[in-house]
């Protein structure tokens, strides 16, 4: 199980690098839903981690790309090994929602 993790196919990109891309990526936040009231990044979608994964094909489609968020990164790299290992295009937002140097939609 650990070999899944450390075999990294999907792309990640830096927090810093995200706001000139709003609005023409799918972002989504796999934070609880009270974590995501409290302050999010404009125009994430927000679907839990345990929720997305249990039925990714319910909010996914394979020919389109999806940007993953969390608070620090750590949840959205493990969504994003498990999505992309079932063959789903994904991108890891690394240092999440707590380093997003923008103030958060709330």
């Amino acid at each position: 199980m650990f070999s899944l993790f450390s075999k990294k196919k999907f792309e990640s990109i830096n927090v810093r690098d995200l706001s000139e891309k709003l609005g023409k990526i799918n972002l989504i936040d796999v934070r609880e839903s009270g974590e995501f009231k409290a302050g999010h990044v404009p125009k994430a979608k927000n679907i839990p981690m345990n929720i997305l994964l249990k039925n990714p094909e319910k909010y996914l489609n394979e020919k389109e790309e999806y940007h993953i968020i969390c608070q620090s990164g750590s949840r959205s790299s493990k969504t994003c090994a498990n999505l992309s290992s079932q063959g789903y295009q994904v991108v890891n937002v690394s240092g999440g929602t707590g380093g997003y140097p923008l103030p958060l939609k709330k």
